[in-house]
C-alpha cells in the first residue's frame, strides 16, 4: 500500500498543474461570460486541496495519519469538484478521481498495521534494582 499511496501522490501533484491551467482558463470564461460564474476559482480552490493531499501522500506514506488526513482532502476536494462545477465540466472529472482516491486512502488507514514491537518476557529482561 506505501507504493500505491506514493503513486497517488505523483499523479496528484502531476494533476495539479493541469487543473491549475484549465481553471485559469474557466475563469477567464467565465469573466467573459459576466454571469458571476465561479468555476475557475472552485478549479484552483479544488487544485490547491489535491497538490496538498499529494505532498502529504508522498511524506507520510508510511503513516496512518497521514492516510487519514489525505482521504479527508481528498473527499473534500472531491465533494467540491463534484458540487460546483460551473462552466468547468471537466472539474466533475477530478472530483470523481478525488473520490476514488479518498476511498483507497481511507482503506489504507483501515488496513493499516504498523510496526509490531517485540514482545520481550520477563526472563529475558534485565534485572530491576530495587533499592531503597
Amino acid at each position: 500500500m506505501k507504493t500505491a499511496k506514493m503513486i497517488i501522490g505523483i499523479i496528484s501533484i502531476v494533476l495539479t498543474f493541469v487543473m491549475f491551467f484549465q481553471s485559469c482558463a474557466a475563469g477567464i470564461g467565465d469573466t467573459m461570460e459576466n454571469k458571476g460564474g465561479t468555476s475557475g476559482g472552485t478549479g484552483i480552490f479544488t487544485a490547491i486541496l489535491i497538490l496538498i493531499a499529494g505532498i502529504v501522500a508522498i511524506a507520510a506514506r508510511n503513516s496512518r495519519g497521514g492516510s487519514i488526513f489525505c482521504a479527508v482532502l481528498y473527499a473534500l476536494a472531491g465533494i467540491v469538484g463534484l458540487t460546483s462545477h460551473g462552466i468547468y465540466e471537466d472539474l466533475m472529472v477530478w472530483g470523481s478521481i478525488c473520490l476514488i482516491f479518498a476511498v483507497v486512502f481511507l482503506i489504507s488507514a483501515i488496513t493499516f498495521k504498523g510496526r509490531k514491537q517485540k514482545n520481550v518476557s520477563e526472563s529475558e529482561q534485565a534485572p530491576q534494582n530495587k533499592e531503597i
